[in-house]
């Protein structure tokens, strides 16, 4: 399982600032209220981060130790972390369209909106982070005995 490359993040945060932007921009239009997201959702995000963290270390503990693996549970581990990382990307990207949408807006936003915006990429943006960090955790050595399938020799 290769890691999670930069630029799918970089492409998928991109996106979902597009779809931020459509979307408060298709709100006003119909004449709703601009949308703007909980302020428990940035403390959720920030909880996800640690739990992925939490649940990555001791598959670092045991690579550096040089114990026995789970490979199922460093595979769990990183498949959340990696799952995590796109949420973030999509969230900090939703979240920096919203924001974008509102600061182009003639009337200034309310305070409490900005600052839900700026808390939730803050966030989404740590979540990024540490989901990365989680992944490096969970890369496994490779055993001498394996080769790449393009490996000539036998």
């Amino acid at each position: 399982m290769r890691r999670t490359s930069p630029g799918v993040i970089a492409l998928l945060a991109l996106l979902s600032a597009g779809a931020g932007y459509g979307f408060d921009h298709l709100l006003t239009v119909t004449g709703r209220a601009t949308f703007t997201p909980s302020v428990f959702l940035p403390v959720l995000l920030l909880l996800l981060a640690a739990v992925v963290l939490a649940l990555a270390w001791p598959v670092r503990r045991s690579v550096r130790g040089g114990a026995r693996i789970d490979p199922f549970r460093a595979l769990r581990a990183s498949t959340l972390a990696r799952a995590s990382s796109l949420l973030g990307a999509i969230l900090a990207g939703f979240g920096a369209g919203l924001l974008a949408f509102l600061s182009t807006r003639p009337v200034p936003a309310p305070v409490g909106s900005t600052v839900a915006m700026v808390a939730l990429i803050i966030g989404a943006v740590v979540l990024i982070g540490a989901a990365l960090i989680a992944e490096q955790f969970c890369t496994l050595p490779k055993d001498p005995d394996d080769r790449e399938p393009d490996d000539p020799a036998a």
